[in-house]
């Protein structure tokens, strides 16, 4: 701290990076562990150099001749690592091994180069999930492959460049270049799929990287990590297109790209490396440049070698592993009574583009009109004996809940017409629970979200619903009458069941985030669960089950937190209390005693490393034993088993089970005495007579008990994940990582397979109804066909390099049609097992695959657009005609994109836009129809856009459309025109639809349920809800013999169709053709419309007002009997008026009603269009202006409250005269903002679900994308920036401003967030606006006026008109809508929280508002801010720090607490978290869950169980936020220019967006433009990174301003890292000398008596020329710091400009190497020659321009300003206070002023460009301007809010600097 100079590193790219990563994954997914959440930083990539900042050698070691330079070729910093041997050079991070990089990313890309003829090595250390380090090496040095259990040996295989003698040498042996790099040697990206080679090679899970030691010889340039696959030959553009972020693949970022110039291929250059090879399921002996190219890249030449993969040897155990007796049948592949064999069907080997994708959580509740039917008490979990899932959707007011059968209203019969048959699947969260019953007669095992129980002889299941997410444990009591559950996510819970009823008789949380074991004692009445705490510590916890049959509660006995890793735990079938827990490296007994679980560890001996992995006790129920009559058996990985005495707490005896050896070898099964790895063992069950093990190999062993030999054993596919003997010991239940289910009958020696499944989610199916078949594609990258009657698995195609993801049966022949993502299309023969032909008429995915009905034609489409025709006629289909363009690229991914009609005639799908809905002629393709339905909704401005479209049985003629907003639109075929509409359908858009045959009932899928409609919409309630996915649905249809239901997502759902054909005839009553139309229920309303509305045939585009409204026939008028709630009434009405008046503020009156006044006598809204006032245009001048009327205020004093917005002062004004160039002829084009305007208040918005991220700087929004860091900005205000508001759909930002010169309003913009497009200017309010808010369904917008204005301001969201404008008594500072309704909104003021109710009838609009006064035990408060929580419950903050709780329902306080020393300002709630910041600069983050509950005791709650979790303080005070649905992570600004990223997970905070708080006084470019730097009032100093304009390095000097800076000038050929350097002047006279390579100030000297004004080096950087207030000029070394001289010419006078060039030889006539000038403010400019190295400096000219004695209008003279001119080496430009504003060009040669260019004001900053021909100047007139010399050419630019008092050209003349007080503009110069 010695000089008060802080150095500041900025936060790392990758940290910023990281958070727009996982700010762009989608809302509600839950993580799998808490390692993600910590690794979150590390995403998309981590620069690894860069955030260990390496070339400072603090955080890495080198060792030896490790050095920085630059490469030529790479134009960049890289590392040289030399010697003569590997150990003695290096380069290793982290800096000592006791250290953890911590690392997470499962791709580590390095970007090196091998010295030619020289040998170099690599060691990595990564760790696993089960905290093991494995090194792994490669090098040139290692001749072949080796391995152990902890070290991995590559060799690596130089290439070498293509065509050289190298590369044939290797072409011709066939080998690669083994040994030393050749001397063509290639830079290399070597990218090490470190989860592949840890899985693949030593069957481990890769957790995280620990340290990487780069060692002799070779050369680095960077070491990255991520999760995805980055492909160099790839662009952003053709990335976007092929839509391979999908597949996990991305372009390369720039930070790890090679230099490619114009025209050159990236795999022209250089090499890629990717190890293991995409999809190789192979092992590799070597790390070599293969012929597989890149993941998505450049095709490889034809001349490359086809090596096949050299096998590897691990170890002689694993490659001799052979059946230890002998073998049994293996599970079956396909039931023996298949007609057909799969063998001869081709693979396809494709890879899986990336890992499974998370679905989404279970909500808790499906929607707000939808309830449970028959639950019965709402304690507990219905009856699920029948096996149906169903959910009842019911009308219901709000709070009220009706009766559950109303006998006036009908429903949809049957009830319920679904009943869940069968599920496909096992696991989801993991594969290792599957138990048998007492009986021996059923297996109970998770799928997904469900517990299921299979009879193993008749296959039937019975089904156990009530989990919201995946089950992750299961276990029985002794006695199978009791079963436990547990779920995975965040909301972990455990379910206790009555198995033989399954009832649910209690739910509770588990107290563990992720239960990963349960355990329940022999008797039921303790039950036991082991899991991870939130921060990723093992934890046991013990609950008392006993009272739980009786209806009792679940109570905790005991918990306790453990360092050790615990992978199974049971509870002693002897003793309740006694537990045991093996894991790695260690076994435990627990127990618990006096309520407190403890526990001891067995002393292990040479055993303590091993990993064990499950226990089981000797068969014995008896419980008269003694515990230590009992022995332990525990495995582990290693393949020992150890039998522990349980009495003596010891190893008895260990044995360690190995493969089979060849003949001849003697057997060793004694522990230790093998040679080789041993069976890796998951999984151990004992019976009274033999034991069984699952093994990783896939085996199934069954042992006698002394393991002498194997008995029986069956191989599967798949590690063995589970075993379990039955009761009679005659079973055994096996568990497969597959997914497949099965037992081994002991007595048979049969094996029987029960249940095969997918290992990932179910994209597509297709059903046949002749052969009763089902095919399925998944993203396991299989193809699995199924037989309906049995459910078994006929086939499986395994594709291992595409993905499949449609599928189509053919109607008539057993032929299947796959589509894949590569765009291939292929058709199968199940009849002949063989490929019959392959279609390439598609280059990307395909998202639409079908067959007509009458089996004569097939069509396809891929994501481009393209459609084809095939003809089938024929058992080879070929192509009869490609349509380019013709499908909507952007309509997403879906099974059913193209539809065909029943009678084979036409085709529809949703092209060529996604707003349009086109039909063709199936047979042809000649199109027939097109429907635009974006316009068929009259009430609103969005277009609407089609999801999926379905055909009608033909009699009715009718096609079906889902939207995108939640509607099924009904359209006449023929015609085109709306018959009807059904909305809403589902929360989200309905994603799939189909219709049964005889076109009475229709199924939809949205979210994860499916729906039932009545089709014709009869009855009241016209749907039945059903659920059971814990994933989106993908696909749902009928069966075609209509009796069933599938649906397909997480797993595959079959349902039985309880409505017989005998029951589809219409109910009882009777109904017309017309009421056959009526809508149907509540929450699906439908309107009429009239048959003469016909298609538009365009697409239009977005309109400034709501679109013309649809005629409506009177014959629908007269049979429409709306039965909507009043809530859609109001929805319904036109927003024609608004209403005015005054609320008081006596609390004596809380209710008022607002009278109406017409809008359009109060204000104009203008889009796109600005005008003088509110007038009209219309009106004259000397019609009275029919404006808000607002009772006169005592006085406009600003509230205290730091929440209430105040614009920045500024004295300039908008400039009168304007040349803004003609559009497309901009020579400058904004390319960056730096900074971040703190003085606004809410001026920042983000939605986590779109990922859309807005901040404002001055009068400019910065759209910035959180993935690649670039920005947008929207241009249409010209004042400060006040506040924003973001709808809830993030389609519309508004954004708010002050008035401009010529307006009487303050300015109101409503931006189109997709287009970036301003399409409506509002004008109200006179002075600022405060806040605002939209409602909940974004049909209305709220505007708060600051303490001046005074007035609340409603306007309808569709059309922009104002509705209702309310002027208060008294100043209100924040604004919000109910999240619950429409309808209610409050706003927070002066010691009162007042609530409004909106009410509309027909066009009038009334509001209703409520005055709460706050408790008077706060005294006089200011409540600055508010927040709506739970239902019924409003928070609101105060200037003293106290937080007020509202109940909505009564209107009043009930509940207060202190929540901080200072002033609440900022406050958000979601669900029970609740985050307040202030001016104390401090966040905090409470847990209010308990305050729903305290809400019923009124005044007497008290604050004790509203608990602070977390606390962070900032640099400044808190004026916005905005966090995810969670607030585990979100955007905070403050007052000090900085926007926060906060983890409340990592409890880390995060500069994301940063900038100067004061005024900048100085900006500068660095000589190789990949920098730049700016200097300011605050005394800082900070370097920008033009690239990704982030901040690098900041030096902060405390109690000084930094008046000037300058950059060291160096050719950049001869950089080094250590020679870039800043120098700065300081207002106390000081000049300081800063490194940026090693952050750090390296000189400090004090030339000065006066504040710095200007500063300059010399043109080789050994001088510094200083110049201060007093008009002195230093001249000082920039090595010692010495002062060489003072020249005192401009004594008197500050001086504003100095600056240096090279001078040509003898010029001028004077001797010296460069000329230099200084300008003072009086108006005086002395040019100067000097050779610093002789000591010279000699006066050249001196020039004094003449001004008026006394200026006019002028409150300072304006700045003078000299500079010398690039293009005219002898000439000199001057701008300053003179008789004309003008620039002035003198020639030092002639001694006269030869040219002169007027300008519109006195300059403030000029800059001249070094290239081209161009002069900015800047005026305190807020405007930028270009000159083109010497034509004079004039382009105007404004862009800022204040003054423009600096522009400064970078060396190359392309870029441009701007700044106005704190705001700094970087420009790019298009053409240049």
């Amino acid at each position: 701290m010695r000089d008060h100079v802080i150095c500041l590193p900025a936060p790392r790219g990758a940290w910023r990076r990281a958070v727009r990563a996982d700010w762009r994954r989608p809302r509600g997914t839950v993580e799998p562990a808490a390692r993600a959440m910590a690794a979150a930083w590390q995403r998309p990539y981590l620069n690894v150099f860069k955030h260990f900042r390496v070339e400072e050698w603090k955080r890495s070691a080198r060792e030896g001749d490790v050095t920085a330079l630059t490469d030529t070729r790479l134009k960049g910093t890289v590392y040289r690592i030399r010697g003569s041997s590997p150990a003695s050079s290096y380069l290793q991070l982290p800096r000592t091994g006791t250290q953890s990089l911590g690392l997470a990313g499962r791709y580590l890309y390095l970007l090196f180069r091998p010295l030619p003829r020289k040998h170099f090595v690599i060691h990595l250390d990564v760790t696993t999930e089960e905290h093991q380090v494995v090194r792994i090496s490669f090098s040139t040095l290692f001749k072949e492959f080796k391995s152990t259990a902890t070290w991995l040996q590559f060799p690596f295989v130089c290439g070498a460049a293509a065509g050289s003698v190298n590369d044939s040498t290797a072409r011709t042996s066939r080998r690669g270049l083994v040994g030393a790099a050749p001397t063509d040697v290639r830079w290399t990206c070597l990218v090490l799929d470190l989860r592949s080679i840890l899985s693949l090679y030593l069957n481990r899970h890769y957790s995280h990287l620990k340290s990487v030691k780069l060692c002799a010889n070779l050369l680095v340039k960077n070491l990255c990590t991520s999760d995805l696959v980055f492909d160099p030959g790839v662009t952003f553009s053709e990335a976007r297109q092929a839509d391979l972020a999908c597949r996990g693949i991305a372009p390369m970022p720039r930070e790890m790209a090679f230099p490619v110039p114009k025209g050159g291929r990236w795999h022209d250059l250089y090499d890629y490396i990717r190890f293991p090879p995409r999809g190789s399921k192979l092992l590799y002996d070597s790390i070599q440049k293969s012929c597989l190219g890149p993941a998505a890249g450049d095709q490889v030449s034809e001349d490359t070698v086809h090596q096949p993969p050299q096998s590897v040897t691990l170890t002689k155990a694993v490659r001799d592993r052979l059946s230890l007796v002998h073998q049994i049948t293996s599970p079956k592949a396909m039931p023996h009574r298949c007609p057909v064999i799969t063998k001869s069907i081709p693979e396809v080997h494709l890879t899986a583009p990336g890992p499974p994708r998370a679905g989404p959580a279970v909500e808790q509740e499906l929607e707000k009109n939808e309830r449970l039917h028959s639950m019965g008490d709402t304690g507990q979990s219905p009856a699920v004996s029948d096996g149906s899932i169903h959910v009842y959707a019911h009308q219901r007011s709000e709070r009220t809940v009706q009766a559950m059968h109303s006998s006036s209203e009908e429903r949809l019969l049957p009830d319920p017409i679904l009943k869940l048959r069968t599920i496909i699947g096992f696991g989801g969260c993991s594969t290792k629970w599957a138990l048998w019953t007492r009986n021996n007669a059923a297996v109970v095992y998770p799928c997904h979200a469900v517990i299921v129980t299979l009879q193993i002889q008749t296959g039937e299941q019975r089904f156990f619903i009530g989990h919201t997410d995946k089950v992750s444990a299961l276990t029985f009591n002794g006695s199978s009458t009791l079963l436990a559950s547990a779920q995975a996510g965040s909301l972990s819970v455990v379910r206790v069941w009555d198995f033989p009823t399954g009832t649910c008789l209690s739910v509770f949380k588990s107290h563990i985030r992720s239960v990963l074991s349960l355990s329940f004692s022999y008797s039921g009445t303790v039950l036991c669960g082991v899991g991870k705490d939130g921060h990723g510590k093992m934890m046991v916890v013990v609950w008392n089950t006993a009272q739980v049959s009786r209806g009792g509660e679940v109570a905790m006995l005991a918990k306790a937190h453990t360092d050790v890793d615990i992978q199974a735990l049971k509870i002693a079938f002897f003793d309740d209390t006694r537990m045991v827990s093996c894991g790695r490296d260690n076994i435990r007994l627990w127990r618990v005693r006096n309520g407190a679980l403890r526990s001891c560890a067995l002393n292990l001996g040479e055993y303590h490393s091993l990993e064990f992995s499950d226990l089981a006790f000797e068969e014995g129920h008896v419980a008269e034993r003694e515990p230590e009559d009992r022995t332990l058996f525990v495995c582990s990985r290693s393949g020992h088993v150890l039998e522990v005495d349980y009495k003596n707490v010891c190893v008895r005896s260990a044995r360690r089970l190995l493969p089979a050896q060849p003949q001849g070898c003697p057997r060793q099964d004694q522990a230790g005495s093998g040679a080789g790895p041993g069976i890796a063992i998951n999984s151990i069950s004992l019976s009274s007579a033999f034991c069984a093990t699952g093994s990783e190999d896939g085996y199934l062993r069954l042992w006698p008990l002394d393991f002498s030999a194997v008995v029986l054993e069956a191989e599967h596919e798949a590690p063995v994940s589970s075993v379990c003997i039955s009761r009679d010991s005659r079973k055994v239940l096996c568990t497969t990582a597959a997914g497949n289910l099965g037992y081994l009958d002991i007595q048979s020696q049969d094996y029987n397979t029960l249940m095969r499944s997918h290992e990932d989610s179910v994209l597509a199916f297709s059903v046949e109804g002749i052969w009763n078949q089902m095919a399925t594609v998944s993203q396991d990258s299989t193809i699995r066909v199924w037989d309906l009657t049995s459910m078994q698995q006929l086939y499986d195609f395994t594709a291992a390099e595409e993905m499949p993801c449609a599928v189509a049966f053919h109607p008539t022949q057993q032929i299947l049609a796959c589509g894949f993502d590569s765009g291939m299309v292929r058709t199968f023969s199940l009849a002949d097992s063989d490929l019959l032909v392959e279609h390439k008429q598609h280059r990307t995915v395909i998202i639409g695959l079908t067959f007509s009905p009458d089996g004569n034609f097939m069509f396809s489409s891929c994501l481009q657009g393209t459609l084809a025709l095939y003809n089938c006629m024929v058992q080879k289909s070929h192509v009869l005609r490609v349509l380019g363009n013709v499908v909507a690229r952007d309509a997403g991914k879906g099974p059913d994109a193209l539809v065909v009609s029943g009678d084979s005639r036409l085709l529809a799908f949703v092209g060529p836009s996604k707003h349009v809905v086109t039909v063709m002629e199936a047979c042809s393709l000649d199109e027939l129809l097109r429907v635009d339905i974006s316009i068929l909704n009259s009430n609103s401005t969005a277009l609407d856009s089609a999801v999926r479209v379905c055909f009608a049985p033909v009699p009715q003629g009718e096609l079906l459309v889902s939207t995108s907003s939640n509607k099924i639109l009904v359209l006449d075929v023929k015609t085109g025109r709306l018959a009807r509409e059904v909305s809403p359908v589902h929360k989200l858009s309905c994603c799939s639809l189909a219709l049964s045959k005889d076109g009475q009932y229709l199924l939809t899928a949205g979210d994860k349920v499916i729906k039932v409609w009545d089709y014709q919409m009869r009855f009241d309630i016209n749907f039945q809800v059903y659920i059971g996915h814990s994933e989106p649905v993908r696909q749902v249809a009928f069966t075609p013999d209509q009796r069933q239901v599938i649906s397909v997502g997480d797993a595959i759902f079959l349902w039985d169709f309880l409505a017989l054909p005998a029951e589809r005839s219409p109910p009882g009553r009777a109904h017309s053709c017309e009421s056959a139309l009526l809508p149907g229920a509540e929450g699906s309303s439908e309107k009429l419309k009239d048959t003469s509305e016909t298609p538009r045939q365009t697409v239009p585009l977005p309109l400034l007002s709501s679109p013309p409204c649809l005629d409506v026939s009177s014959v629908h008028q007269a049979g429409h009997q709306s039965i909507s709630s009043e809530s859609d009434e109001e929805e319904k009405a036109g927003l024609r008026d608004s209403s005015e008046t005054v609320v008081n503020g006596d609390t004596g009156a809380s209710v008022l009603v607002l009278e109406s006044v017409r809008s359009e006598e109060l204000v104009a809204v203008r889009p796109k269009v600005r005008q003088e006032s509110s007038r009209s245009p219309g009106e004259s001048a000397n019609e009275p202006s029919k404006e808000t009327k607002c009772p006169k205020s005592q006085c406009s004093i600003r509230p205290d409250s730091y929440r209430h917005f105040t614009p920045r002062f500024k004295a300039s004004v908008l400039p009168q005269s304007f040349s803004s160039p003609p559009a497309g002829s901009e020579v400058l084009k904004l390319k960056a903002v730096i900074g971040y305007n703190g003085n606004g208040r809410g001026n920042m918005v983000w939605n986590p679900d779109t990922g859309f991220f807005a901040y404002t700087c001055g009068c400019i929004i910065v759209v910035e994308d959180l993935h690649s860091g670039s920005q947008n900005h929207w241009l249409g205000h010209a004042e400060e920036i006040s506040t924003l508001a973001v709808s809830h759909d993030a389609q519309v930002l508004a954004s708010a401003s002050g008035k401009r010169n010529e307006d009487s309003h303050c300015q109101i913009c409503i931006w189109n967030i997709q287009h970036g497009l301003c399409t409506a200017n509002l004008f109200h309010h006179k002075t600022q606006v405060q806040a605002m808010a939209f409602s909940r369904d974004d049909r209305f917008l709220v505007t708060l006026g600051d303490y001046s204005d005074r007035t609340i301001a409603l306007w309808n969201t569709y059309t922009y008109e104002l509705m209702s404008s309310t002027c208060i008594s008294e100043p209100v500072h924040d604004v919000a809508f109910s999240p619950f309704s429409h309808r209610e909104l409050a706003c927070v003021g002066k010691g009162a929280v007042m609530f409004w109710l909106l009410e509309q009838q027909g066009a009038d609009v009334n509001l209703r508002v409520h005055r709460a006064p706050a408790p008077a035990v706060l005294g006089p408060v200011e409540l600055t801010s508010l927040c709506y929580g739970a239902d019924a419950l409003l928070y609101s903050g105060t200037n003293s720090g106290q937080i007020c709780v509202w109940d909505t329902e009564t209107n009043h306080c009930f509940m207060t607490w202190e929540a901080d020393e200072g002033e609440i300002g900022v406050l958000l709630c979601r669900h029970n978290r609740l985050l307040s910041g202030s001016n104390t600069k401090r966040i905090r983050l409470w847990e209010v869950t308990a305050v729903q509950e305290l809400r019923l005791k009124g005044p007497d709650a008290r604050s004790s169980s509203v608990l602070l979790q977390h606390e962070m303080t900032l640099d400044g005070t808190i004026v916005s936020a905005a966090f995810d649905d969670s607030l585990e992570m979100g955007i905070v600004g403050s007052t000090a220019g900085t926007l926060w990223y906060i983890n409340w997970m990592e409890n880390t905070s995060i500069r994301l967006i940063s900038g100067h708080k004061n005024k900048v006084t100085e900006v500068c470019f660095s000589p190789d433009e990949t920098h730049c730097v700016t200097c300011g009032e605050d005394g800082s100093v900070r370097i920008w990174s033009l690239g990704s304009m982030e901040l690098v390095v900041q030096f902060q000097v405390l109690n000084q301003s930094c008046q000037c800076l300058a950059w060291e000038p160096r050719p950049i050929v001869a950089w080094e890292a250590e020679s870039q350097h800043v120098v700065a002047g300081y207002s106390d006279g000081t000049i300081r000398v800063f490194n940026i390579s090693r952050t750090e100030m390296e000189l400090k000297m004090h030339p000065h008596a006066a504040a710095l004004t200007a500063i300059a080096y010399s043109t080789d950087g050994e001088i510094i020329l200083s110049g201060s207030k007093d008009g002195l000029v230093a001249v000082s070394s920039s090595h010692t710091g010495m002062t060489l001289r003072v020249l005192a010419d401009h004594k008197g006078s500050p001086i504003t400009v100095l600056q240096c060039i090279r001078k040509q030889y003898r010029d001028f006539g004077v001797e010296g190497s460069e000329l230099w000038l200084a300008t003072s403010l009086d108006r005086r400019v002395s040019v100067w020659a000097s050779d610093w190295l002789k000591d010279k400096c000699e006066l050249l000219d001196w020039l004094s321009f003449p001004a008026p004695a006394s200026p006019e209008g002028l409150s300072s003279l304006p700045p003078s300003l000299a500079a010398f001119c690039p293009w005219e080496p002898s000439t000199l430009v001057y701008v300053g206070f003179g008789m004309q504003k003008e620039a002035l060009f003198y020639s030092l040669r002639k001694k006269q002023i030869v040219e002169k260019i007027s300008l519109p004001y006195f300059a403030t900053s000029l800059s001249l460009s070094p290239a081209a021909r161009f002069m900015a100047v800047s005026f305190g007139e807020r405007l930028l301007r270009l000159l083109h010399c010497p034509t004079s050419d004039v382009q105007d630019y404004a862009c800022h809010d204040d003054a423009v008092h600096l522009c400064r050209f970078a060396p190359s003349g392309c870029r441009l600097l701007t700044a106005s007080h704190s705001t700094v503009l970087l420009w790019e110069l298009i053409g240049s």
